[in-house]
């Protein structure tokens, strides 16, 4: 794992934003007693006692098998041979490459953004937001930007190469993925009423880089332009990847689309100038996330835009997680919001008038191609139709509160999370928290799973009514289950969970070999179908985010904790997720209820004591 006295050494010969990555720790191979034991102790709390001591049992015999030595020793070989992450290229298959459903629903993410009183019509707010971006690019692309760091600790930042100018492609058996270079495709493509237009980011005169007044003008003539709807030929990019795949190889061998699919895929980012103006937080996160399936091209990064100003971000998943992205908007959004973005000169009557009108790629189509749009169309929207989506802004109360309970935050909501859940269902839900594991070279992600034992005795409890009848032992079990929930955090974030590992082993059973028995435990499987698929990403700049859930009878549930509030963003497959709504507000009431029951018990008997 990455030690505390990990030794970070600066390369003098790296840009700023890599002059850490050479001396990044490689992910580390845990030791497989430790990682059983994790193992055994994550499942009790959802399996019954006879259920817990085959797996056990299972686990045990598993740890004594010679076949376990060797598949750790083949782990550790590769560890040794790949040199910097085992798992990195087997994980980029499995969880995003290699996946076959649409990415919008399954893998797309997104963020909406907070409302500003400023950016009040689409073209305007979109140019703001673009020209607030380019120096991030810039920074990002000369690699000037500063390192993250958490705990004083540099992070891997090789994933920000696919921010910008960046696409995946759909092929078989597994999605691939392009960088461009900037200098070559200096450019945005916009899409409006699903009609393409390039517009580039520099004057063709001057070379100068468009100015915020400019580049609204290019917007508002794309607006002015496209007041019919075109073909739809980012309906393609929803579907199916295998399906997707067979579609662009049709479109791409009609003439001229070719050339027209690069200048979209080479682009900076997509911007989506959506002819809709929502107000919800519903209405919003729904348009973000994932629109009417036509006005997209979601294998790319896509800033969304409104009419009425609004505006968001759909994250393409594949090749970076949401913590880049997630400072990227930050930048665009603070950068705005305090006055520090330089948008260039103000509009004037004559802005823009020496500036050639945006590009329209002009698809070619035929029979077959209006076919398979039409197709995808409709594959959309039965998938979509399928889902829905509920914001909870609960308002009662939020970080400073649970801070003044000497609590993690984070912890705090999961809990609360799994409490909802026991009042929906009389049962623990089997959770996946994400915790991102780049400390070390090319590190994402690792499971922590929250359905402690402590959490169950805690949500069993509450549910019991102990919470009210004795505040003050509640509290303690409360107490345990978030040491419980740190305890784990910390392990995952420093590769030392159990998904990863246990994956990797399995990678290494060769053909002929039998899987271990460890593998065909019913508690195996029952302990990473995630019903609760859940991931904390908060800032004042965002007014929601999220995310698809990752099996057919589970909830996406994304959730932010500001200052003063708490909000989760909940998807399904219309499995009742209003109630759970509902529950999730009922259980963060009456757990802050319970922590200041017990606080005014403690006052009370220090009143006593002094008398």
């Amino acid at each position: 794992m990455a030690k505390k006295n990990h030794t970070y050494i600066a390369d003098s010969n790296a840009t700023p934003m890599l002059r850490y990555q050479a001396s990044l720790p490689s992910l580390p191979v845990p030791p497989l007693a430790s990682t059983l034991a994790k193992y055994v102790e994550s499942v009790q709390p959802l399996l019954t006692p006879a259920q817990l001591a085959h797996t056990k049992k299972t686990a045990d015999e598993f740890l004594a098998s010679p076949f376990a030595a060797t598949l750790q020793q083949r782990l550790e070989a590769r560890a040794a041979e790949v040199g910097d992450n085992w798992l990195s290229s087997w994980w980029n298959d499995a969880a995003y490459m290699g996946y076959r459903d649409p990415v919008v629903v399954f893998v797309s993410y997104f963020f909406v953004h907070t409302a500003s009183r400023e950016r009040t019509s689409g073209p305007a707010a979109a140019a703001q937001l673009i020209k607030a971006m380019l120096p991030f690019r810039t920074m990002v692309e000369s690699g000037a930007l500063e390192p993250e760091k958490v705990r004083g600790a540099p992070l891997c930042m090789e994933s920000y190469k696919w921010l910008f100018h960046a696409s995946r492609y759909p092929t078989i058996p597994s999605d691939t993925a392009e960088k461009f270079p900037v200098a070559q495709n200096n450019h945005l493509v916009v899409l409006r009423k699903n009609r393409f237009f390039v517009v580039p980011l520099v004057h063709p005169t001057t070379g100068l880089e468009l100015s915020a007044a400019e580049l609204e003008v290019q917007f508002r003539r794309i607006v002015d332009e496209a007041k019919e709807l075109g073909t739809p030929i980012g309906a393609l990019t929803s579907d199916n990847r295998d399906l997707w795949t067979h579609a662009r190889q049709a479109l791409l061998a009609l003439p001229g689309n070719a050339e027209k699919a690069r200048l979209v895929e080479s682009a900076m980012i997509v911007l989506c100038l959506d002819d809709t103006a929502p107000v919800t937080r519903e209405e919003t996160s729904w348009g973000t996330w994932v629109g009417n399936g036509r006005n997209r091209w979601y294998d790319k990064h896509q800033l969304v835009v409104y009419e009425n100003g609004r505006s968001g971000f759909l994250g393409e998943h594949s090749c970076m997680d949401g913590t880049p992205t997630l400072r990227m908007n930050e930048f665009i959004l603070a950068s705005l919001e305090k006055g520090k973005a330089d948008l260039g000169p103000p509009k004037t009557e004559s802005t823009g008038a020496d500036l050639p009108a945006p590009t329209e790629l002009l698809f070619a189509t035929d029979d077959k191609v209006r076919g398979l749009i039409q197709d995808a169309e409709k594959r959309f929207d039965e998938l979509v139709g399928q889902h829905d989506l509920h914001v909870l802004h609960y308002e009662a109360y939020g970080k400073n509160a649970i801070k003044t309970h000497k609590v993690s935050p984070d912890a705090w909501a999961q809990l609360t999370k799994h409490l909802a859940f026991w009042k929906m269902k009389g049962r623990m839900g089997v959770t996946y928290e994400s915790a991102q594991t780049r400390k070390f070279k090319k590190g994402r992600t690792e499971v922590i799973r929250t359905a402690s034992s402590e959490a169950r005795a805690f949500v069993e409890a509450m549910a019991a009514g102990e919470g009210v009848r004795d505040p003050k032992a509640v509290r303690t079990l409360f107490e345990r289950a978030v040491a419980r929930h740190m305890q784990y955090a910390a392990w995952a974030a420093d590769a030392q969970g159990v998904d990863r590992h246990l994956f990797g082993l399995k990678k290494l059973v060769k053909e002929g070999e039998e899987l271990p028995a460890i593998y065909k435990d019913e508690a195996f499987a029952k302990s990473s179908h995630w019903e609760l698929s859940t991931s904390q990403l908060s800032s004042p700049y965002f007014d929601g985010w999220g995310y698809g859930e990752v099996v057919p009878d589970g909830y996406g549930l994304a959730y932010s904790i500001g200052d003063n509030y708490i909000r989760w963003t909940i998807t399904s497959l219309k499995l009742r997720t209003d109630v759970l709504k509902h529950y999730l507000a009922e259980a963060a009431t009456e757990i802050r209820d319970m922590m200041e029951a017990a606080k005014k018990a403690d006052g009370e008997k220090d009143g006593k004591a002094k008398l």
